[in-house]
């Protein structure tokens, strides 16, 4: 028969190997898998985590795989790849990608869950897992390409939802050896049980979509590998009848090529973006333009001085969802361009701590709060690949002190240095796990392609 462009996925699932990973690529899904491991970990210390781990426990049927943060505690596969996915998610803290996702968590506590749940005499070595792991990577990023709308910051669904369950559903399959045709119904099933509303953003409900995506990829490539089948057609673009397309306008989907000589993948293009502190993506460009600013304002004034400021002007792109003048809670918050400024400019940095209760109602940052101001100018486009953050402080004196940043540390652009990488790790880490054991999952990743046997993450 014809090749398709859900065949083609399926097909690129099937071929991919080992060998078809460049030494970039490789490096760079390890510091993938190392961040978003000490992620999940200091996740695993939030409420939406514990409201989501005594939920699964209900459940404790072939309780064989890990959780986040809890030694000795295990919980069927696909419950466990939900509930580290809620932790990986639980902070805002994990990577991003352009077009905009969260690619690791989707696809990472599956492939962890699903290792361990093999019988031992078919456990997937590290090769096999690092290699599944890029295959929904790659799934992943290639689904965004194809719709100029998932460029830019979303307003429909959220991505990881959409992209990354399809995506945990790939790496799943290629991890359990699935045949192409099961691939393929693997990707068909996962977009029957894909997509998540951007309303929930900044609230508890917003980690569920990440653990959703990678619990329901897996349930999708299981029910693939025992026999259920779906549409074969489900990423083409058929006219009349919707699939993949009905997540994304403009939809113009492309064939993937087969992985060997010719193919390059896209994490070999553009790197990852990692956070620097646990908050929305757009956060980072306005605190490193506040940070800037305040030292301009310290050799102004000589010391941090609000009463000084009368107002503080924020340029920010049009974006709803983060654009919340008087966050009330740490998820609202950790979606606050207005709040993440001006706890820069209050603490000279933006941490863990940043987002407490206490931390959130200070009388000293509400009046800070109350003199932003927000511009829209059209230059500032809702796109992580174009967007800028300037905060400017308008001053009593008449005098304007301005910050800008067109490049936070940690963008795709500005990579973190692999000791900002281990240094945030480390201390993700530390909230649950003993000094030895942090250094021998660092010495685990690091090690992967030489593991044998995957399951021992």
């Amino acid at each position: 028969p014809e090749e398709t462009v859900t065949s083609s996925f399926a097909s690129f699932i099937r071929a991919a190997r080992p060998e078809h990973l460049s030494q970039t690529v490789r490096q760079r899904s390890k510091r993938m898998i190392l961040d978003s491991i000490g992620v999940g970990l200091v996740g695993s210390t939030t409420r939406v985590f514990d409201i989501a781990l005594r939920y699964c426990r209900l459940y404790s049927s072939v309780a064989v795989s890990s959780v986040y943060g809890k030694p000795g505690v295990k919980l069927s596969p696909t419950l466990a790849a939900f509930t580290n996915g809620v932790a990986t998610h639980s902070m805002d803290f994990d990577d991003t990608w352009h077009p905009a996702t969260h690619p690791s968590g989707a696809i990472l506590p599956a492939l962890l869950a699903a290792s361990q749940m093999l019988p031992p005499n078919t456990k997937p070595n590290g090769l096999d897992f690092l290699l599944a792991f890029n295959v929904g990577l790659e799934v992943q990023g290639r689904l965004m390409h194809f719709s100029t709308e998932a460029h830019d910051i979303p307003k429909r669904f959220h991505p990881p939802s959409v992209v990354g369950t399809l995506g945990s559903a790939a790496a799943t399959a290629k991890l359990l050896s699935l045949s192409s045709v099961q691939c393929c119904h693997a990707l068909g099933i996962a977009a029957s049980l894909a997509g998540a509303p951007m309303a929930n953003a900044a609230t508890q409900a917003k980690p569920l979509h990440v653990g959703n995506a990678t619990r329901l990829g897996l349930e999708a490539a299981l029910l693939a590998g025992r026999g259920m089948e779906a549409n074969p057609l489900i990423l083409d673009d058929i006219p009349g009848c919707s699939g993949f397309s009905a997540f994304y306008s403009v939809y113009q989907p492309k064939p993937l090529s087969t992985p060997g000589e010719h193919h390059e993948f896209l994490l070999e293009k553009q790197d990852i973006a990692f956070k620097r502190f646990p908050a929305h993506l757009g956060m980072h460009w306005v605190v490193d333009a506040a940070l800037s600013v305040r030292n301009l304002f310290i050799n102004y004034a000589g010391s941090f001085s609000p009463s000084l400021i009368r107002t503080i002007m924020l340029k920010i792109p049009v974006s709803k969802y983060i654009n919340r003048p008087f966050p009330s809670s740490e998820h609202q918050a950790r979606h606050s361009f207005q709040f993440n400024a001006c706890a820069a400019l209050l603490d000279m940095l933006v941490g863990l701590g940043s987002f407490s209760e206490g931390s959130i109602h200070r009388q000293e940052l509400r009046e800070l709060l109350d003199k932003v101001v927000v511009e829209h100018p059209e230059d500032n486009v809702a796109n992580f690949d174009k967007m800028y953050g300037e905060v400017a402080l308008l001053l009593h004196s008449g005098d304007v002190l301005t910050g800008k940043c067109d490049t936070f540390y940690g963008h795709w652009r500005k990579p973190l240095s692999k000791e900002s990488l281990l240094k945030k790790f480390r201390s993700n880490a530390s909230h649950v796990l003993p000094e030895e054991k942090i250094e021998t999952i660092i010495t685990l990743v690091d090690n992967l392609e030489n593991l044998s046997d995957s399951s021992q993450l």
